[in-house]
Parts: structure tokens; sequence; C-alpha cells
């Protein structure tokens, strides 16, 4: 088996200074296969999930000819194509109640949507353009063959794939499923998450925080966005600065989960006996990455395995601020998450443009994500940042419904320019 040091050796040894934000999420990324693990639900059940086969579509959507539009159906041949044609109605046709028989020659009928075509219609006309009266409709010209009518099959073809394994299953997909008669599914199991939080310096919420100690946000933090996610999370807790006791915890993490997240304890100064530690327990690779905030991130894999999988589990080691976490929880962990949980393909997050309405200070060399907000002013999209943008400061992250993302070659914004935003609603 090709090792973490093997796959990311050539690529690391060039980069002093840290990835790049693209290549280091690409890497990690690829080096992650998804959970092993499939089980038959119910399709209600199935929200969140992720297929684990590939659903094929066992009849024709739409199973026959039918109407798009409420209004008169008719053979196009019928009609002048240069003035007014009137013909008679000979019934209607209803969603669910077909005409009885077939349409003669120079004939109509009235249809609402969704109803079968009967025989003899091939184009309908909506009601909104037509004229009704004595029995007889009357049809401009101006109209096509074929018009305001599916045709069966043109959605999903029988035998043919309706979803491809790996789909994330959303709103859309329990309709299609359930379009096709189907009431249960195969997905891929959740993965299993395991998080904690290290530092003395940290109180878990129901004790009192003495002189230089904080209350502990990033548990919180990371049960909402692992949460949001659909996973399986299991909480560790508090793992004080000792070798002993983030091993214990980190041993312990890894034999039931298939990933384990911890914040904290992998920046400058803190990382040596870390880096100990996490060797001794598998391979890690500690790498900066050339962003602010969250350059120090610690990504690899440990443990001999346990009841969750047997290659051990997977590591993400995001810094301890608090923003810092959230930012690189959402650019590298959560699309590796993703592929854990055997979604194909995995993108990264859609950057939009918006005009910037605020001057912005940057130095060129790194991706640097600041907590914004977009907003739609005299007929564009604009953006600003939250305020100060301290790592520390989690109250920009609870402000913000975007991050401006600078890219890694730009340098100082000025106001009235246009910059990439990322969007957190449908991410976080």
């Amino acid at each position: 088996m090709t090792t973490l040091a093997q796959q990311f050796g050539q690529h690391t040894a060039y980069a002093p200074d840290g990835l790049s934000v693209d290549l280091g999420r690409q890497l990690i990324v690829d080096a992650i296969k998804p959970v092993c693990g499939v089980e038959r639900i119910p399709l209600r059940d199935a929200l969140g999930r992720v297929l684990a086969e590939a659903i094929l579509s066992p009849i024709d959507v739409p199973a026959y000819d039918n109407s798009a539009m409420d209004g008169y159906g008719f053979a196009a041949d019928d009609l002048d194509p240069n003035d007014d044609t009137t013909l008679p109605i000979a019934g209607a046709a209803f969603a669910g109640r077909a005409f009885d028989g077939a349409i003669r020659p120079g004939q109509a009928v009235r249809i609402t949507t969704g109803a079968r075509l009967p025989a003899g219609v091939d184009s309908v006309a909506m009601q909104e353009v037509v004229r009704v009266a004595d029995g007889r409709v009357t049809i401009p010209p101006g109209q096509r063959k074929g018009q305001n009518v599916r045709r069966a099959g043109e959605d999903l073809r029988a035998g043919l794939p309706a979803l491809p394994a790996g789909r994330l299953i959303r709103p859309a997909e329990l309709g299609l499923v359930a379009s096709l008669g189907i009431g249960e599914v195969a997905v891929r199991r959740r993965p299993r998450v395991a998080f904690f939080s290290t530092g003395d310096e940290i109180v878990s919420i129901g004790h009192t925080a003495r002189d230089s100690q904080i209350y502990d946000s990033n548990r919180y933090t990371l049960f909402g966005m692992l949460t949001r996610l659909g996973l399986d999370v299991i909480d560790v807790g508090v793992v004080r600065d000792a070798p002993d006791a983030l091993e214990s915890a980190l041993s312990e993490a890894a034999s039931i989960a298939d990933a384990v997240i911890t914040s904290g304890g992998v920046s400058v100064g803190e990382a040596d006996f870390t880096r100990e530690v996490m060797a001794r327990l598998g391979e890690v690779l500690f790498w900066k990455i050339a962003m602010k905030p969250g350059r120090p991130l610690a990504f690899g894999r440990i443990g001999t395995g346990g009841e969750a999988d047997p290659r051990g589990a997977w590591l993400f080691g995001l810094p301890g601020n608090p923003v810092a976490a959230m930012v690189a929880f959402y650019q590298f962990a959560r699309p590796a998450l993703l592929r854990l949980a055997g979604v194909a393909p995995v993108a990264a997050p859609p950057l939009l443009r918006a005009v910037c309405t605020q001057a912005i200070r940057k130095s060129p060399g790194r991706t640097e994500f600041l907590r914004g907000v977009l907003f739609h002013d005299d007929g564009e999209w604009k953006v600003r940042t939250t305020g100060a943008q301290g790592s520390g400061l989690l109250s920009s992250m609870a402000d913000a419904n975007c991050f401006i993302v600078l890219e890694p070659e730009r340098g100082s914004v000025t106001a009235g320019e246009a910059v990439p935003v990322q969007i957190l609603d449908g991410i976080v």
C-alpha cells in the first residue's frame, strides 16, 4: 500500500510555506475512500444519506404521452398555419381519467395537465390563447406540432440509471425515487466521527472557568458542523495537554470511529509532543497550508482499526482558535468527510463574485478567508466584512453569511473591486 508520505511527499517537499488550499483539499479527498457497509432503508428515512447502488428505473417516466398544460389537444395537421382554426370539442381528458376513444381528424379535446394524450392528438394549445364557444374551440395560427406535450420516457427510460451510486439524497432525489414506485433504497452506512478539544485552558460547560481558562466552544461548533453532514458523531470531551492523555484519547477514538477530529495542539510551539504521539499511533503529515486563518493542519491515518474500519481512522487536527478551526473544517474536513460518506464526486463549494464595498489590506502569498456579509443593493450583489477578523472572534462567524476568498496572488482590495465569495448557506 502506498503510504501517505509517498503520496504527498512530492507535493510537500517543494512547499516550505505551505500547500495551496486547492492542492491540499484535493490531496486529502483523493486519499480517502468511502466507508464500507451498506444497509437497505425505507425511502422516507433516506434523506441526507448516500446511495450505495445505482437506481435503475423500472418504468418509463412519464409512463405515457401527456399534456404539459391545461388546454386543448388536437392534431397539428388539422390547423391552418395562417389563420384561426375552429374545431369541435369531442370530449375531455383529465389527469387520472383518460378520454374514452380516439380523436377523429378535425376534432379537438379539452385536456388538463398530466392527462394522457388521446389517440390522434399530437399537440396542445394552452387555454389562455384559445376561444371557446358553443362546443367549439378556436385556435390561433402559430402553433407548433408537438408543443406542450411530454413524451413517454422523456424524463427517465425503463432499464436506464435514474440515480448513480454516490448521490446524496436530497428532497428532489426522494421525489424522483418515489416517482418510480420504489419504497426502499440501499445506502452507505453513516461514517462515525469522534472529536475532542485539547488544552489545559479549556473548560467544559457546567464547570467553572478559573483564571486563564476559557469555555470550550470548538466542540459545539464541531458538533453542529458534523451533525449537519448527517454523520454519527462521538464527543470524546476535553483532553489535557499531556502525551499520555492525548495518546489514550486518540487510541480510543480511532478504535470506534472512521475519522477523528481534534482542535488545538497543532500550531507552532504546540505540535512537537503531539507529532510524537500521533507518529506512534500511525502515519501523520503536518501541513502548513498557505491560508489565513487556519494555517496549521494535521492530516493522516491513526490506529490499527477497530469496529469502525480495519484500516484505522483518518485524522484531522484543526487549529485551536475557534474561527480558524471552522475555516479549516469547511475547506478540508468537510469535503473529506463527504468523500468518506461515499459522495461522488466531491467538489469545492462554488465561488461567486460580488462587489466589495470596502478596502481590505492583504499581502500576496496565501489564500485569506474573511468573514463577510453578502447583500443585494442597487441591482447587484455586494459584500462587506463583518468587521474585526481575528481568528478567535467567533462572533465574526455568527454574523457572516459568506467567506470573502482572497486568492494567494491578490494584494490589497480597493472599495468597488469584485472579489470571490463562498456562500455559507448550504455548507453549514
